[in-house]
């Protein structure tokens, strides 16, 4: 098992729930064992900006799964909620993303990890320190505290 922290969004309707509902249904995978919710935030949209406020949240598991094998899990889910992706970048009924997969390091066209709007994000870096204060960045080592005082 490794620990993973997946990254959640919605902006379409129902976003709380649509967070909630996401959860429930990748605690229902044998694979996976939810360990910690972060609080809410609303945050803006980033890149495609003609968009409704987005509902985030990080999520910690374990999982058995590969990182691979978790990112075909997440669009699963993805998918049965109801997300399209007629727009690229742009508004989503429920968009989970996997931040960090222990301390994995990986840049393939398919999945990086860390995930790159990691150290450009703010509120992803508060609510990562929110979850695990002394979580540091697998690539550098540098506590997350420090990244996010530097932004």
């Amino acid at each position: 098992m490794v620990q993973v922290y997946l990254g959640l969004g919605s902006n379409i309707g129902d976003r709380l729930h649509n967070l909630s509902r996401s959860i429930d249904l990748l605690s229902q995978d044998r694979n996976i064992i939810l360990l910690q919710k972060s609080s809410t935030k609303e945050t803006e949209p980033v890149d495609y900006l003609d968009q409704p406020i987005f509902l985030n949240q990080i999520i910690t598991i374990e999982t058995a799964y590969s990182a691979s094998e978790l990112l075909l899990r997440t669009r699963e889910i993805e998918t049965a909620m109801g997300r399209v992706k007629n727009v690229p970048k742009g508004p989503r009924i429920i968009d989970i993303d996997i931040l960090l997969y222990g301390n994995t390091i990986n840049k393939s066209k398919t999945l990086a990890i860390p995930h790159p709007g990691i150290k450009k994000r703010r509120f992803i870096l508060e609510h990562l320190i929110e979850l695990t204060p002394s979580l540091k960045d697998p690539e550098t080592g540098e506590l997350y505290t420090v990244i996010l005082a530097r932004i």
